[in-house]
């Protein structure tokens, strides 16, 4: 599928990506219509209409607010019902997994997954499978990739690679001094987001310029709590990576408190309107903007 990132920096406002999820949410309307064979009649609780689920690894990033609203949107557009879940948390396989196994109950003829396992999820995607519904992966791709029926990803290594470029582009001539506040242990997008950060920035995982690091799990509140931990072992710092843009405003809070928002530069990731929101206020320096 087509992988897009644009970096965001202060400028007009960004369009929907509502399109690209109607187009999506019209494609497995098509697909659950087209294969849900004799389970289609008896979808929607009985009443014939088409049913699908939508699995996100939480809801309350803006990004998957965003999705999750443009979905609804695209359901009821073409008179479907759609039921939407999530995991508690980034890195939730156990809730991600009673979602899909709750929509399989509820006899839903597709499902459309973010996965923040990509090898946990796997049992759960297949039972869906086994039972004839179409099972779709969106933002991050299963592994293997084929274990879902398709997937519609960005790649998320470019994103990383594209905020390092920047975060190092604005430092100059300057040492780097970097703080990385990572997503989720094991995931695959964390990884390919800091491995495309270091690309991009141009240094090593071991380099001494990588003055602290965090897990974050992508949420706001453990961003800032991260900052603040690596704050009180050094201010020394310049330069900080952020998995995501919930994660960036919790760093943000967390420099601003102790006065040192104006001397370091702080790149993210993902493109909700929120975020780009942040960017024009000045918060952070840029946002990688994703198009899934």
């Amino acid at each position: 599928m087509a992988h897009h990132c644009t970096v965001r920096r202060r400028g007009r406002p960004r369009s929907s990506r509502a399109g690209p999820t109607l187009l999506l949410v019209g494609t497995l309307l098509l697909g659950a219509a087209a294969c849900g064979g004799n389970q289609a009649s008896s979808g929607g609780h009985g009443t014939g209409k088409v049913t699908i689920g939508l699995v996100t690894k939480t809801e309350t990033n803006p990004f998957f607010v965003a999705l999750r609203e443009a979905a609804q949107a695209a359901a009821k557009k073409n008179h479907a019902e759609l039921i939407a879940l999530s995991g508690k948390f980034d890195g939730d396989n156990e809730g991600q997994v009673n979602a899909v196994e709750s929509l399989i109950a509820r006899h839903v003829q597709g499902i459309m997954i973010t996965p923040s396992n990509t090898t946990g999820i796997l049992g759960a995607i297949a039972e869906a499978r086994r039972q004839g519904i179409l099972v779709i992966a969106l933002d991050t791709a299963t592994d293997p990739q084929d274990a879902a029926a398709a997937t519609y990803a960005t790649d998320n290594f470019k994103a990383g690679r594209l905020q390092g470029a920047y975060v190092r582009a604005v430092l100059g001539g300057r040492a780097p001094k970097l703080f990385m506040l990572d997503g989720t242990e094991g995931s695959t997008v964390s990884q390919q987001r800091h491995d495309g950060f270091l690309s991009g920035f141009g240094i090593k995982d071991d380099s001494p310029a990588i003055r602290g690091r965090a897990i974050t799990n992508g949420d706001r509140n453990r961003g800032q709590s991260a900052m603040e931990n690596l704050l009180q072992r050094t201010s020394d710092v310049n330069s900080v990576y952020t998995i995501n843009e919930p994660v960036a405003d919790g760093a943000y809070t967390a420099l601003a408190a102790r006065g040192l928002n104006g001397g370091v530069t702080v790149g993210s990731i993902d493109g909700g309107c929120e975020g780009v929101r942040d960017v024009r206020s000045g918060k952070y320096a840029a946002t990688v903007m994703q198009f899934p």
